[in-house]
């Protein structure tokens, strides 16, 4: 039988180790501030961002990511959700570098997504691009089946890699791999 003091100390011990047994949770956890570098290649624009410090995320940054991350044919723009930008900051460290990450699709407003689905290019018709939770990306000098294999180790949502197209797919949604 536990005494009242030990089973609060095991439930913080265990809690503790539930928070950073999470693989992006562990990247970040000890990290004081979170940057993240990002070139769009349709829009030529490129931010470097600290977008987490002080224990917060940093409101003023969240918009100029959203406006990088926005919806390229349409001009939307539309919040991305902190963890798709918490993913990224995690995936680098990972990599083990800075380099930015070249979008290739941010947000998608709900036309631009039924315009590439009719189109055929394998566009789910309730995409999370739609709800600011999903990013295609890749990396200059970084294979997509390295740059798969590292969000792939985050177990952090979905993982989608498109060889042939030169981009990773990536999610905070449910864990997932094609």
């Amino acid at each position: 039988m536990l005494s009242r003091r030990q089973f609060l100390v095991f439930g913080a011990a265990a809690s503790a180790a539930a928070f950073v047994s999470h693989p992006v949770e562990a990247a970040l956890h000890t990290k004081v501030e979170r940057a993240v570098a990002l070139h769009n290649i349709h829009t030529g624009e490129s931010l470097k961002t600290t977008y987490w410090a002080n224990g917060h995320y940093q409101t003023g940054s969240l918009r100029q990511l959203n406006r990088i991350l926005r919806d390229h044919y349409s001009g939307d723009v539309h919040s991305i959700d902190p963890q798709v930008i918490d993913l990224l900051c995690a995936l680098q460290h990972r990599l083990g570098t800075k380099k930015p990450f070249q979008i290739i699709s941010g947000y998608r407003s709900p036309q631009t997504n039924a315009m590439l689905a009719a189109e055929g290019d394998g566009v789910a018709q309730h995409s999370l691009h739609m709800e600011g939770k999903a990013i295609d990306i890749r990396m200059e000098g970084v294979n997509v089946r390295t740059l798969g294999r590292a969000a792939k180790s985050l177990k952090s949502g979905g993982v989608g890699q498109y060889p042939s197209s030169n981009f990773v797919h990536v999610d905070v949604g449910h864990i997932r791999y094609w």
